[in-house]
């Protein structure tokens, strides 16, 4: 994988969403073809024999990447999104994360035993909005959870995959320190 391209087409932006976060944006890699294909054909190869039937993006960075992953996997895709955001009946999930409280909730006929599924996110740190996904995925008693995210952040005493722990099988294509 070229990491290369992919940490120079990242953009760090200081004291956002509140003074002292320094927010690792994925937009940039977004808008960039060849950054989307270089993340897009890594992770298709990393999970594309571990019999994925379900990809859930969470919202909303989340969408973007398990979309294209769902469709390479020829797996579904399910949202899991903030409250009020999905139409039918939900479960919802509570969780911190770095700077605040969230909620987050997933379709009840979303998921079923059968499913392997695959939770993608941009951004692993705290581990809350990770940790709570896996929560409500856990709760459809699915084969197995594995999670991916874009970046994982090492730094500063963010423990997201200790928090985690065993609950999924968890890959980052970027580890910043």
């Amino acid at each position: 994988m070229n990491q290369e391209l992919l940490l120079a087409n990242l953009r760090n932006i200081p004291d956002f969403p509140i003074p002292g976060i320094q927010f690792k944006d994925v937009s940039t890699l977004f808008k960039n073809p060849a950054c989307i294909k270089e993340m897009a054909d890594e992770m298709e190869e990393y999970y594309k024999s571990k019999g994925i039937t379900k990809v859930v993006g969470i919202e909303s960075r989340g969408f973007v990447m398990g979309a294209i992953l769902a469709d390479r996997l020829d797996a579904g895709f399910v949202m899991c999104r903030k409250p009020g955001k999905l139409p039918g009946e939900t479960k919802q999930q509570a969780y911190g994360k770095e700077y605040g409280k969230d909620i987050i909730e997933i379709h009840t006929d979303a998921l079923d035993e059968n499913d392997v599924v695959l939770i993608q996110d941009d951004l692993l740190a705290t581990g809350g909005s990770a940790k709570a996904a896996i929560d409500l995925v856990k709760a459809f008693n699915v084969k197995k959870i594995y999670c991916n995210f874009i970046i994982e952040l090492r730094c500063e005493g963010l423990k997201g995959r200790e928090f985690i722990g065993d609950a999924a099988e968890i890959y980052s294509l970027l580890t910043i320190d």
